[in-house]
């Protein structure tokens, strides 16, 4: 599936339901959206992740694990409210759609 700005969309809402849930890193969420259909290079994920940062919906630490330096993400209280209005569309917009 090509990402496009229509599923960049998707995308971004999809980072910030799991960033809620708990701490997420890049690699674990291009497999996180590839087993929903989203095949996502990180070339632009990783933009994506750091424009949601830039937005303040989230914010992010660095952790050396031996060898490898990980970029870890979470929601901030910003992002929660935009999550909570995406969901609200998307409840609106799917009633609207499938009835």
């Amino acid at each position: 599936m090509r990402i496009n700005e229509f599923f960049s969309s998707f995308i971004k809402i999809h980072i910030l339901h799991h960033s809620e849930k708990e701490e997420i890193y890049g690699v674990w969420m291009m497999k996180e959206l590839k087993e929903h259909g989203y095949k996502i290079s990180p070339g632009s994920l990783y933009p994506l992740l750091k424009s949601l940062e830039d937005k303040g919906f989230m914010r992010s630490r660095t952790e050396q694990l031996g060898k490898i330096k990980r970029k870890f993400y979470r929601i901030t209280p910003k992002g929660k409210k935009e999550l909570v209005a995406a969901k609200i569309k998307l409840k609106e917009l799917i009633g609207e759609i499938l009835n």
